[in-house]
């Protein structure tokens, strides 16, 4: 039987919401199995009571139940002895979707998505509390940062917060701290590139920024994890900016977190 996913989505309850374009009806029994692509594992579902001749079907399998580890898992429909991975025509991204999922406090982020080949796929991500960067600029001889306070639990409204943005280094340790501004979810900051300079004049080094916020237990890391592109460091390259001499870029991790470095 031709089965192909035209639309698929993780709810804000964090069910996965699936509709299939299909040539035959779902024999009894039908499961749909996620297979974790790094460790091999499995997790099923059968499904509810399948047996319609229809061209669409929908369905919803609610994920919080399942122990899904982080990571990537393959989604498979099985009926009948036969397992087939699940073809998928929906892109499966909306940054505005996004955006409203991450307003909750949860302890794992799902994601529905189109794998490369055309398939459908979940990515499963820890989901502590994160400054998700939305724009970065090197401009006027300052460094700017602007996005979104994720799985805060914060109401997206017009209250503003107290908060700093932190930049810290190891070998040799050196810190600098400046205001910034929160207003409901959202956050920017500013900070003079010259200040950077000053704070270490050793001058080559990587610095670290965080963001302290008043009603969080503890800073939140910059990283940029909320879209459809992976692999940053690959990706994206930020030119450099030259103070006294000396070049100053932003970049990021092989973890999608955002860095500062100066020199090298």
């Amino acid at each position: 039987m031709h089965v192909v996913v035209t639309d698929a989505e993780v709810t804000l309850t964090d069910v996965l919401s699936l509709r299939l374009s299909l040539d035959g009806p779902l024999a009894s029994g039908t499961g749909l199995v996620l297979r974790h692509r790094a460790t091999a594992v499995e997790r099923a579902v059968v499904l509810g009571t399948p047996g319609a001749e229809a061209r669409d079907a929908t369905l919803a399998v609610s994920l919080a139940p399942l122990p899904l580890t982080p990571g990537r898992w393959d989604v498979y429909l099985e009926q009948e002895g036969i397992r087939t991975r699940l073809p998928s025509i929906d892109p499966g991204f909306s940054l505005d979707r996004l955006d409203t999922y991450a307003l909750s406090r949860r302890t794992l982020a799902h994601r529905a998505y189109r794998t490369r080949n055309g398939f459908l796929a979940l990515k499963v991500d820890d989901a502590e509390p994160v400054a998700e960067v939305r724009a970065v600029w090197f401009r006027e001889g300052r460094f700017e940062v602007t996005g979104l306070l994720a799985f805060t639990g914060f109401d997206d409204d017009e209250s503003r917060r107290v908060a700093r943005l932190a930049l810290r280094r190891n070998h040799p340790d050196a810190e600098l701290t400046v205001g910034a501004t929160v207003q409901g979810v959202r956050f920017h900051a500013a900070l003079s590139l010259c200040d950077v300079l000053a704070a270490a004049p050793e001058q080559t080094g990587i610095w670290e920024p965080s963001l302290e916020v008043d009603g969080l237990a503890a800073p939140l890391r910059l990283g940029s994890r909320l879209d459809d592109v992976d692999g940053k460091r690959r990706r994206l390259h930020y030119p450099a900016e030259e103070i006294d001499g000396v070049p100053i870029r932003p970049r990021y991790t092989a973890d999608d977190e955002l860095r500062i470095e100066v020199g090298g």
